[in-house]
């Protein structure tokens, strides 16, 4: 049921789907790209390969008053994502772009209620007669020596 992450390019605003109710404009995305943190030499030290984005819900014109209800709920007004796992500045937007879409779909998602059953009549007498060959099994392996002293 998972969709990938759909970034439309075209004559129209560009797209992230995040469910298939729920589209957000890249133009509400805001993106900061800064230099990475750790090892790797001069590279790393001049490239703003480190990506962060940052998407505000509370006032987010793409999200209808229940989706936006559940995302403040879940992850407060503003989401943030940075990735800085690969060198190159577009890869990781485009992890930080799916972190982001992985992050809110998992807020929009509605669990099911679980609804109680009873189990069958066939079942409890399964069970019980489980247990009534198993305390006979034990029953059998106690054979204790009858010793006087």
């Amino acid at each position: 049921m998972d969709t990938e992450p759909v970034e439309e390019h075209g004559p129209g605003p560009r797209i992230l789907r995040v469910s298939p109710t729920c589209v957000i404009r890249m133009d509400e995305l805001e993106w900061r790209f800064s230099t990475s943190g750790g090892p790797g030499g001069q590279h790393v030290n001049t490239s703003n390969t480190r990506a962060e984005v940052r998407f505000d819900i509370a006032s987010s014109p793409s999200l209808g008053p229940r989706q936006r209800a559940r995302l403040l709920e879940r992850l407060g007004p503003e989401v943030r994502v940075v990735a800085s796992d690969e060198r190159s500045q577009l890869r990781n937007r485009e992890l930080a772009q799916e972190r982001l879409r992985s992050r809110l779909a998992d807020a929009l998602r509605v669990e099911k209620p679980r609804r109680p059953t009873k189990p069958t009549k066939g079942a409890k007498e399964r069970r019980l007669e489980a247990k009534r060959h198993r305390s006979e099994t034990k029953r059998r392996r106690q054979g204790g020596t009858d010793r006087d002293d």
